[in-house]
């Protein structure tokens, strides 16, 4: 099955920075599209972006367009999700997944069930 872990959250003040890895192991995720959600205490988990399994193509959501970029290390394994000008409501738990079905990559906003693979979540926390 594989497993993914989220790593390199924290408490950053607003419009600071952090970046997130996402390192699998156990199988390679290198041709799979993957994934970052976030979820909120009381919130439902929302989409933030994908990344093609090559690196070339992203997608967003509308809310950290321009402020977040995902990339990717395919030789690592790993996933990096680097977030800049950072707002409080940006607070979450942030997750990495990968497709679940090993489809091509598509310019739309992913759904939960599109992934099969989660990691356990690292959590960001900006403040005010």
């Amino acid at each position: 099955q594989g497993e993914l872990v989220e790593s390199g959250g924290g408490l950053v003040q607003a419009g600071g920075s952090l970046r997130l890895s996402c390192a699998a192991s156990g199988r390679t995720f290198s041709g799979y599209v993957m994934g970052w959600f976030r979820q909120a205490p009381g919130k439902v988990r929302e989409f933030v972006g994908v990344i093609s399994w090559s690196g070339s193509n992203t997608y967003y959501a509308d809310s950290v367009k321009g402020r977040f970029t995902i990339s990717r290390d395919n030789a690592k394994n790993t996933v990096y999700l680097q977030m800049n000008s950072l707002k409080p409501e940006d607070t979450a738990l942030y997750y990495c997944a990968a497709d679940k079905y090993g489809r091509s990559w598509a310019p739309r906003p992913y759904g939960i069930s599109d992934f099969g693979s989660w990691g356990q979540g690292t959590q960001v926390t900006v403040s005010s």
